[in-house]
C-alpha cells in the first residue's frame, strides 16, 4: 500500500501512552468495629454489639398498654333504632312547619277582612269595627269568615235534614277518593309501561313522547265532555279523567329514573350474560324508585283534581264534583257551604299525598336497612 503525501503515519510505540486515571477514593468502612483478621481463631474475635433486647431501653419504664376493651364492640343498632331521634325531629319540625303555615294564612285571610271587608259586629262581646277600606274580594259574600266556614260543617245539608254537611261531603269525599284511586293506579302502571318501552327503545322514544307531552296541553275542563260522549256518563268517564291527568308525570320520572342506574352495574349484569329482563328487575327498576314516589305523589293530587272534574259532565251522582255543582248555584244564599266543600276537597288532596308519601318512607327505609345489613 503506497503511502500518500503529507500524511506521515507514526508507529505505535512512538505515541506516548494515555494517563491512567487516578484511583478511586476509598472511603472508610461503615462500621466502626476493627477489621477482622483472617488468622485469628472465630471464637477470639470480639461481639458486635447488638441491639438492646425489647423491654431494656425507655419504654420499658413506661406501663404496658391497657388491652383494648371489646365489650363495648358490639355490632351497631339497626337503622331503625339509630336514626329514630332524628327521624322524629324531622317529622316534628314538618308538623311544626306546616301548622306555622296554617296560622300564617289564617292571619292573612282575617286580616284582609279586617282591613277591607264588611263591618264585624260581635254584639255579645261588645265588639264593632268598621274597617278603613273596602274591597269587593273581602266581603263576607266573597270571602267569608274561617269560623263561618267551619261552623257550616256542623250544620244540617238542607233544612229538616238530620245530617251534617260534614258528614255529607265526607261521604262525598271518600267516593270520590275511591275514583281517583283506580284511575291513580291504572295511570300509575301505564305510565311505568310506557317509560319502561320508551327507554328499551330510542325510536319509539323519539317517536311517542313528543305526543305524549302534548297530551298534556289540552285543557281537562275541554277534553272532559269529549270523554263522557264517547264512554258514556258514569264511573267509566270519571276514571279515564283521572288516569289522564296521573300518567304523564309517571312516565317522565320513571325515564328519568330507568335511565339513571350505574353503569358499573349494567356493566356487570351484562358480563353474567344477564338478559333485559333480569336488567330491568334487578338494576333498572330498583334505580327509578325514588323517581317513581316523586311522580306518584305528584299524581295523587291530580287524579283527585281528575275525579272532581270528571264527576260534573259525568253526571255521577254522588262526589265532590256534585257537591261543587249543587252548591255553587246556592251560593248567594250561602257561600260557607262551597268553601267548606272546596276546604274537604283540599284535605283530600293532602291526605293522599301523605298516604304516598308515608309509602315512600316505608320503602326507601327498609331498602337503606337492607343495603346495610348486607
Amino acid at each position: 500500500m503506497t503511502q500518500q503525501p503529507g500524511f506521515a503515519r507514526d508507529p505505535l510505540d512512538a505515541r506516548e501512552p494515555l494517563s491512567a486515571d487516578p484511583p478511586l477514593r476509598s472511603d472508610p468502612p461503615l462500621s466502626s468495629d476493627p477489621p477482622l483478621s483472617a488468622d485469628e481463631p472465630l471464637d477470639a474475635r470480639e461481639p458486635r454489639s447488638a441491639d438492646p433486647p425489647l423491654g431494656a431501653g425507655p419504654i420499658a419504664s413506661a406501663e404496658p398498654l391497657a388491652e383494648p376493651d371489646l365489650t363495648l364492640a358490639t355490632a351497631p343498632p339497626p337503622p331503625s333504632e339509630r336514626t329514630a331521634p332524628g327521624r322524629w325531629r324531622g317529622s316534628l319540625r314538618r308538623i311544626l312547619g306546616l301548622i306555622a303555615f296554617l296560622l300564617l294564612a289564617a292571619l292573612v285571610w282575617e286580616g284582609f277582612k279586617f282591613v277591607a271587608g264588611d263591618p264585624w259586629r260581635f254584639p255579645e262581646l261588645g265588639f264593632i269595627h268598621d274597617p278603613p277600606f273596602s274591597v269587593l274580594q273581602a266581603t263576607d259574600r266573597q270571602l267569608p269568615h274561617l269560623w263561618d266556614i267551619f261552623g257550616a260543617l256542623f250544620e244540617p245539608v238542607q233544612r229538616n235534614q238530620d245530617e251534617t254537611l260534614g258528614g255529607f261531603l265526607v261521604s262525598a269525599a271518600l267516593y270520590t277518593w275511591s275514583e281517583a284511586l283506580i284511575g291513580f293506579a291504572i295511570g300509575a302502571v301505564i305510565g311505568l309501561t310506557l317509560a319502561s318501552i320508551f327507554v328499551h327503545s330510542r325510536l319509539l322514544e323519539r317517536a311517542f313522547v313528543p305526543y305524549v307531552i302534548a297530551s298534556q296541553t289540552i285543557p281537562i275542563v275541554a277534553l272532559a265532555p269529549i270523554i263522557v260522549v264517547g264512554f258514556g256518563r258514569g264511573l267509566t268517564a270519571v276514571v279515564i279523567i283521572a288516569t289522564y291527568l296521573t300518567f304523564f308525570p309517571v312516565t317522565i320520572a320513571a325515564m328519568r329514573g330507568l335511565s339513571s342506574s350505574d353503569p358499573r352495574a349494567l356493566e356487570l349484569m351484562r358480563s353474567y350474560a344477564a338478559s333485559k329482563w333480569q336488567v330491568y328487575r334487578k338494576v333498572r327498576l330498583p334505580a327509578s324508585v325514588p323517581y317513581l314516589f316523586t311522580a306518584l305523589k305528584v299524581a295523587a293530587t291530580g287524579s283527585i283534581v281528575g275525579a272532581i272534574i270528571g264527576e260534573g259532565p259525568g253526571g255521577v251522582p254522588a262526589g265532590l264534583g256534585r257537591a261543587i255543582d249543587n252548591f255553587n248555584q246556592q251560593y248567594i244564599t250561602g257561600p260557607e257551604k262551597l268553601w267548606a266543600t272546596i276546604l274537604i276537597a283540599a284535605v283530600l288532596g293532602i291526605a293522599f299525598y301523605l298516604i304516598v308519601q308515608v309509602a315512600e318512607s316505608l320503602t326507601l327505609r327498609r331498602r337503606r336497612a337492607a343495603r346495610q345489613t348486607s
